[in-house]
Order: structure tokens, then sequence, then C-alpha cells
């Protein structure tokens, strides 16, 4: 089961809004994300298969061609246990049937419909229907206290889980 990391930030509820009231929320830790090349991901295939680093990266290189194709096609990918990637496009709507033509089209975007054996779940809620819990949150003040830490805020500056700490958290942009 994964662990991730997260940290609790004070923003407005709406985000735009001045007069909207300060909510506190969560979200990943800074830097505990990777991004994965080809080449990384092939070597995670490679330690649990027979295919060597070359072949792997040569397969997923040649699916990502061939996808690509299909889906400049105007059609779906459906890749078993993960998703199906399509195409949409954004288009404003005019008036008149003569203004309607393809130079209006603004955006083609590529969007994935996640696989119901792939959905992550939040092991700190009950198991949903559509599978096992697979994924753990542990909130970075926690990981203090069991450590015999002051329970602060990830900078080191106190306010701990009660939200003593002046109002200020970290940026959710940074």
């Amino acid at each position: 089961m994964a662990t991730v990391t997260v940290v609790r930030y004070k923003r407005r509820k709406r985000i735009s809004d001045a007069d909207s009231p300060m909510v506190f929320a969560l979200k990943p830790k800074s830097g505990e994300s990777k991004i994965y090349s080809i080449e990384a991901l092939a070597r995670e295939i490679e330690t649990i298969g027979s295919l060597s680093v070359e072949d792997v990266s040569h397969v997923m290189k040649s699916f990502v061609r061939a996808m690509k194709k299909v889906l400049v096609a105007g059609n779906k990918v459906k890749v078993e246990g993960l998703g199906i990637f399509y195409t949409t496009l954004t288009c404003p709507g005019v008036e008149l049937e003569k203004d309607c033509t393809v130079k209006s089209i603004t955006r083609v975007n590529l969007r994935f419909k996640v696989d119901n054996s792939l959905r992550l779940a939040n092991d700190s809620t009950a198991t949903t229907r559509g599978g096992d819990n697979n994924m753990v949150f542990e909130l970075l003040s926690d990981k203090k206290n069991a450590a015999g830490g002051d329970g602060g805020s990830p900078d080191g500056s106190g306010g701990g889980e009660d939200g003593d700490n002046n109002g200020e958290a970290p940026d959710p942009a940074e």
C-alpha cells in the first residue's frame, strides 16, 4: 500500500473571493512526487519481468506513437486496468450555422477516464464497492508527533494540530 505524506494549509473557501471564509485543506507534501520517464518505468518493469530495459522502452515508445495515431484519427484508446484515453475539443457557440467552422476550434484536449480497477482509495475511509483501499495518507505533523517531535508546522515554527500558527500556512501554489 502506498503512503502519501500530506500537509495542512489555510486558504479561502472560494479562492477568488476576498470575503470568503478561511478554511484548512490538505495537499501532498512538496517534493514528494517524482516524474517517471519511459526509461525509469522500463527499469521498474525489468525488475518484475523477464524483458530488458531496452525491450520495454522500445515497446512503450511504440505504444505512444501508435496511441497518438489512433487519437488523432478521433478514436479512443482503452488500456485494460488503466483506463480510456480520448480527445475533446473546445469551440465557442455561434448563432449562424455558416459561422460554425473548423476554424472556430480553439483547443484540442487529451482526456483520460480511469478504469475502476485502478481507482485510488483512501485507507482512512470505509472500503468502497469499487475495490480495496490502496493508499494511506499521513499528515506531516502527525508523523512528527509520533517521532516525539513538537507537533509543529513543517517549517518548525510551532503551530500544532489546533491551528495556533497565527493563521499562516504554506502557500498551495508552492
